[in-house]
């Protein structure tokens, strides 16, 4: 790097450090060391400094002189990634912006149904304040009490209602964005109608942070519910749950909220590893998780309507045996069983994680095929298949045999995806459902988005941000 450079570097990090102060300075290594390492461990990187602006227009400021500097600039929300698209690489030439401090929820409009919240809000306090008002913000996920809404947005994340409410994409009616010039874009809309021309808000939602930082978004919300129906049900096989899923939507149409697949291995995992869980029906090969839910003030009709579904399918032997949460206490503990199922994978020891979706009616067929193909190629590879088998988003995850080396293991992690995506590409999938791209798949994206489709993200990439400096060396 030229002196000159050098010199560059060294004044706009003592602007930014002026511009955020020291409450939003950081450069301790100590201090500096959750924000630098991947949830799983498996990135570690480095920083010049974390900083965490206070406002939009801080965001921007920095944002402005790392611009003219050439510092590279990694944002990062509530850092629960697992594509590693939010710690910055090891050569600690970059600024790793954290919108931590950006945690105000701007204002709320009940007739509107919608909130406008910072994007270092946190997602359980979100749902929060939405319930508090007696409205609903339905996206959730295991990571919620620690997540950010700006993560959130930048992954586009999923969650157990995607089935029910959509992505987070579709959860989102305006954005405020400081681009990687550090002008700010206020499309903070609250409209549900607007075709005035490119809906720009989808070009940031989704792009981890390549494109612009994401400060504040408009949410929707929806109407609390006043009825919620919890069960686990005991099946025989992948198949029969599917056909479980079909007879549920068929009957009960949009009251199901969540519809989640757990094999026996994973709820072991879960009960030898997390405090304070049990076994909740008779053994079974495999679980689903279903909550339905209604506005419906008729109390009772939901309950009603789910046990006689789950009468049914326990008749035709669909289901072999099934637990429901009478309170919502009993409710809680079912959910836990499957939120802590990456948890307990991660206290077991070394895993490979693929998060993929497939057509929901091949989900059987995809599960068998690719369990025979990773044993084929590490015998006694433990398949921990789990997830949204609603809307086809299986998380197929490999945990190491017990008695294998963990490096060599992980060490195999290119192998086992190249089998795993390769079969998700043949039945028309995809290869990143929920978690996003980071740096974990960027390679494999080059090998299944088409050269078209790869020209199209490239060229909006070189076009907002044509020195590079935003998130580098992730998606594209």
């Amino acid at each position: 790097m030229a002196e000159s450079q050098i010199e560059a570097r060294a004044l706009a990090l003592a602007e930014i450090r002026r511009i955020v102060g020291e409450r939003g300075w950081i450069d301790d290594p100590d201090e500096m060391r959750p924000h630098l390492v991947e949830w799983r461990g498996l990135w570690n990187g480095a920083a010049c400094a974390v900083v965490r602006p206070g406002s939009t227009e801080e965001v921007s400021e920095v944002v402005r002189r790392c611009a003219a500097a050439r510092i590279a600039i990694v944002p990062q929300a509530g850092n629960t990634s697992l594509c590693g698209g939010s710690v910055p690489d090891e050569s600690g030439s970059a600024v790793v912006l954290s919108v931590a401090r950006l945690n105000r929820i701007r204002e709320f409009d009940p007739i509107g149904d919608t909130m406008t919240a910072e994007a270092g809000c946190i997602l359980a306090d979100v749902q929060r304040a939405a319930d508090a008002a007696g409205r609903l913000f339905p996206l959730s996920l295991a990571a919620e009490g620690s997540c950010q809404i700006g993560g959130n947005l930048s992954t586009n994340a999923g969650g157990v209602h995607v089935l029910r409410y959509g992505n987070a994409r579709e959860l989102v009616l305006g954005l405020e964005v400081v681009l990687p010039d550090g002008r700010i874009w206020d499309g903070l809309r609250h409209l549900r109608k607007d075709n005035t021309g490119y809906d720009l808000k989808q070009l940031f939602i989704g792009a981890e942070g390549t494109l612009g930082v994401i400060t504040a978004a408009v949410l929707r919300l929806f109407p609390r519910p006043r009825q919620r129906w919890v069960a686990l049900a005991g099946v025989a096989d992948v198949a029969d749950a599917v056909e479980l899923f079909g007879a549920a939507r068929e009957r009960l149409g949009e009251s199901v909220a969540a519809f989640e697949m757990i094999p026996r291995i994973a709820l072991d995992l879960v009960l030898a590893h997390i405090p304070q869980t049990r076994e909740p029906i008779a053994a079974q090969p495999h679980y689903v998780l279903v909550e339905l839910t209604s506005t419906d003030p008729a109390e009772g009709e939901l309950a009603r309507r789910g046990e006689d579904w789950l009468a049914t399918s326990l008749a035709k032997g669909l289901v072999r045996d099934a637990a429901v949460a009478e309170t919502a206490a009993q409710a809680a503990e079912l959910w836990r069983l499957r939120e802590s199922i990456s948890e307990a994978q991660k206290l077991e020891g070394a895993s490979v994680k693929h998060d993929v979706a497939v057509p929901v009616s091949r989900l059987p067929e995809f599960i068998a095929e690719a369990t025979e193909r990773v044993t084929a190629e590490w015998p006694g590879v433990r398949v921990v298949a789990f997830g949204h088998l609603g809307d086809g988003n299986v998380h197929f995850n490999l945990q190491c045999p017990r008695d294998a080396d963990r490096g060599a293991f992980l060490a195999h992690w290119g192998r086992f995806s190249r089998i795993v995506h390769d079969l998700v590409h043949e039945m028309g999938g995809s290869i990143a459902a929920e978690h996003g791209i980071g740096r974990l798949k960027r390679a494999e994206l080059e090998r299944y988005k088409s050269s078209v489709e790869l020209g199209l993200m490239r060229t909006l990439k070189q076009t907002l941000d044509p020195h590079g400096i935003m998130n580098p060396g992730r998606v594209v």
